[in-house]
């Protein structure tokens, strides 16, 4: 008898098919799936191996081009003062100490600085260390000696770096390596960051541990347990977001890092890729940037105290910053010297001295890197228009300009000064006043100073370049000029009576004298050093606007200017910096040379891309601008400016004209000596009247940076073709030096007066007469 079976025997064993059914068919589709996230794992896997290996080796970040200015040259005979040296000296971040044994510091003493000097690698050779000895006389170098006491013939501080030229992100950095660190820097970095560095495979797994410990009772994501190669792989390769998938991606990738290089390189390359503080919108990496950012040296000069700090500064560079929060940055540096000291690394007593120490840092504004915008701004416009953007913020060009700190200081303290002296004259009448500078070398036409305003350091609206405004009467030696060429002479008689003249719109243009009178006939060179418009709009319009529109283009000008009569009196609107242009023509004898600001470009290695050699067009001949040169500097002498003389002495020969615009609404002065040109500009940004002219506002800014740069007198060429002689001012016919009102006057060769006045000066008696006056009046 057969039995039968359970029914619920048969499902139950109906469930246990279907069960191993599903078993077979989950756990092949398990295998797939690890087999294809094994695949895909390792896919990802030479993915990351391929990435890390690319960047890393290539080592490319973004390097701003630096720019440098001019390096200050030693020799003696020069004229430099113990304060000039010394403001140098600190803008470049040399420690001023009792005695200088090590590159970077300097003794200063009132007639003597012994300096030890760091070297640089100029493009044409490298300028070793030196350690000297340089002795002054008055404001002038004496004697420069080694410090075995030989003479010193030559040498050369490095270049200020006045800037950079940043990529979008605002990164700055200073490459290093590792053996130009302290070892100090290495052992504290080790000793506070990742003790396990050199022996771990890039990952630690007791800080990983310990990090999962406190994110689970802190319930948050608190802390990473990151190594120095996985901060390295997050800074370079990842982003700081503090997410899981960040961190996953993290660990495998600073695990193919670690395999890959050694410990060293790993190391070298957190050194310059390390965020360590923010210096405006510019972002700092790197300890070779963060050493100059906060201590103004470089970082194999640095001490215990100050390596210590910028290692504390990695946990958090706007927590700890030493100059907002200086308290808590000396804490956090004493941990770090601490934990030196439980390392054994430092002992105890060097430990304790260090944290006896001040911080040590620098006040950003006593830097002379970013001291400079406007003149940096410049730069950048000469360098754009050669080099794409990409190569400018990230090639690491060095850019070498004709800055010079100097007489940058010298501008802008003479600027700041006058304004602060006007608006305590004159009150609210002077609020909100403004001004802007350019100083250039007349020689070789180099631009040595930008001054954008009276806040010298604000990287803002830069009035040298682009405040464009009326120039007033700073046009009227390209009206004169262009009459020369016409024919008149600096003795030709001009009408100095009102003028009328009838627009194509119908308008009537009817300009006055500053002093509202006539002056009926005037000698041309009067006209001129008195600054006055009716006979310079009567000489103007009869030699047409045509001539002096293109007289203004051949002396510089880009623009064509518009061919209005106002034209003659100043209305045409332009900056100190095309203005200089102008003058630099006229103080170069006639020769146009473009304005340079940079006088070469090289690779970060050191080869020439692009250099700005001197270059020189006749624009106008130099007899004619000879005669104008005598008429600017009658301007000084007896017209206008001749404020100039009651601050400076009568040997110091210098030229110029003074410029104030229709309504009074900017005051202008550009003047010249021997080896310094200077255009200054004042007024207001929304274009108000002031209270004073060219005269009293610009002219003293200018005769104040004159008294302070003290430059060679303006010594003017005498050129073939041109002639001195007496003549009468009122007749304008020749005379003699003996005659009333008998004046020396240089003409072109042929154009000298053909009549002679008769002051009786062929008559022995009378001859003899009035040369006992003269000798009288001499004496």
């Amino acid at each position: 008898m057969t039995k039968k079976r359970a029914p619920n025997s048969r499902r139950r064993r109906s469930k246990a098919i279907k069960k191993r059914s599903f078993l077979s068919r989950f756990g092949g589709i398990l295998l797939k799936l690890t087999l294809v996230l094994m695949v895909v794992g390792g896919i990802g896997l030479i993915y990351l191996d391929a990435q890390v290996r690319d960047k890393f080796e290539g080592k490319r970040w973004a390097l701003p081009a630096k720019v440098y200015a001019r390096p200050l040259e030693l020799y003696v005979g020069q004229k430099l003062s113990v304060s000039d040296l010394k403001r140098e000296l600190q803008g470049l971040g040399y420690a001023s100490v009792k005695k200088s044994t090590r590159p970077g510091t300097m003794e200063v003493a009132r007639t003597r600085v012994r300096v030890f000097t760091r070297g640089f690698f100029f493009p044409d050779g490298e300028e070793p260390q030196r350690h000297m000895l340089i002795s002054f006389k008055g404001n002038s170098i004496s004697s420069i000696r080694s410090a075995s006491g030989q003479p010193v013939s030559l040498a050369r501080l490095e270049p200020v770096l006045i800037g950079g030229i940043y990529t979008k992100e605002n990164e700055d950095r200073d490459l290093i390596r590792l053996d130009q660190a302290p070892d100090s820097l290495r052992q504290a970095l080790i000793a506070v960051e990742d003790r396990d560095f050199y022996d771990h495979a890039g990952v630690s797994v007791r800080g990983i541990a310990r990090a999962m410990w406190v994110n689970v009772r802190s319930g948050r994501f608190a802390q990473g347990g990151s190594t120095l190669t996985q901060q390295l792989v997050k800074n370079f390769y990842l982003t700081s977001d503090r997410t899981l998938a960040r961190k996953l991606l993290e660990i495998p990738m600073a695990l193919l890092l670690d395999a890959h290089y050694e410990k060293d390189e790993i190391l070298e390359a957190y050194l310059n890729e390390v965020y360590l503080g923010q210096s405006g919108a510019r972002a700092v990496h790197g300890f070779g940037l963060a050493s100059q950012y906060y201590f103004a040296r470089p970082i194999h000069e640095l001490q215990l105290h100050q390596v210590a700090l910028l290692v504390g500064l990695v946990k958090g560079p706007s927590f700890y910053d030493p100059r907002r929060n200086p308290e808590r940055s000396k804490k956090r540096r004493n941990l770090v010297l601490r934990l030196l000291a439980d390392g054994g690394d430092i002992t105890e007593a060097e430990m304790l001295k260090a944290q006896k120490l001040p911080l040590g840092v620098v006040k950003q504004q006593s830097l002379l890197k970013g001291a400079y915008p406007a003149y940096l701004d410049l730069v950048k416009r000469q360098l754009r228009e050669e080099y794409p953007e990409e190569a400018l913020s990230s090639e690491g060009l060095r850019v070498f300009t004709s800055l010079d700190p100097t007489v940058q200081a010298r501008a802008e303290t003479a600027l700041v000064k006058t304004v602060s002296r006007l608006q305590k004259r004159f009150g609210q009448r002077a609020d909100r006043l403004q001004g802007g500078m350019v100083v250039t070398d007349p020689q070789t036409a180099e631009v040595l100073a930008v001054v954008g305003g009276k806040n010298t350091r604000y990287q803002g609206f830069n009035r040298a370049l682009d405040a464009r405004r009326p120039i007033g009467s700073l046009v009227k030696p390209a009206v004169f000029l262009a009459a020369l060429e016409e024919g008149y002479t600096l003795a030709s008689l001009l009408d100095d009576a009102p003028i009328r003249v009838e627009m194509e719109d119908g308008q009537i243009w009817e300009p006055r004298n500053f002093d509202k009178k006539s002056h009926g006939q005037v000698a041309l060179h009067r006209s001129l050093s008195n600054s006055y418009n009716l006979s310079t709009a009567q000489l103007g319009m009869s030699i047409g606007l045509d001539n002096v529109a293109e007289m203004l283009k051949r002396l510089g000008m880009e623009r064509d200017p518009k061919r209005y009569p106002s034209l003659l009196l100043g209305a045409e609107s332009m900056t100190p910096f095309e203005v200089a242009t102008l003058y630099q023509t006229i103080a170069a004898n006639g020769f146009r040379m473009p304005m340079r600001a940079i006088r070469l470009v090289t690779t970060s290695e050191g080869e020439e891309l692009s250099r700005y050699p001197l270059e020189v067009d006749q624009a106008v001949s130099a007899s004619q601008m000879h005669l104008i040169q005598y008429a600017l500097q009658e301007v000084v002498r007896e017209g206008t400016a001749r404020y100039v003389y009651s601050q400076l002495p009568a040997s110091l020969n210098v030229a110029g004209k003074t410029g104030t615009s229709n309504g009074q609404r900017d005051s202008w002065f550009a003047g010249f000596a021997g080896n310094r040109l200077a255009v200054v500009w004042l007024g207001r940004d929304d274009n108000s009247k002031l209270p004073f002219t060219g005269s009293g506002g610009a002219l003293r800014a200018w005769t104040e940076y004159i008294r302070r740069e003290q430059p060679e007198p303006f010594l003017a060429a005498y050129p073939e073709g041109v002639e001195y002689h007496w003549v009468d001012e009122k007749s304008g016919y020749l005379s003699d030096e003996l005659c009333e009102g008998a004046q020396q006057v240089p003409f072109i060769v042929g154009t000298e007066p053909k009549d002679e006045v008769d002051c009786g000066q062929r008559d022995p008696v009378q001859r003899s007469f009035r040369w006992f006056q003269q000798w009288f009046r001499q004496e």
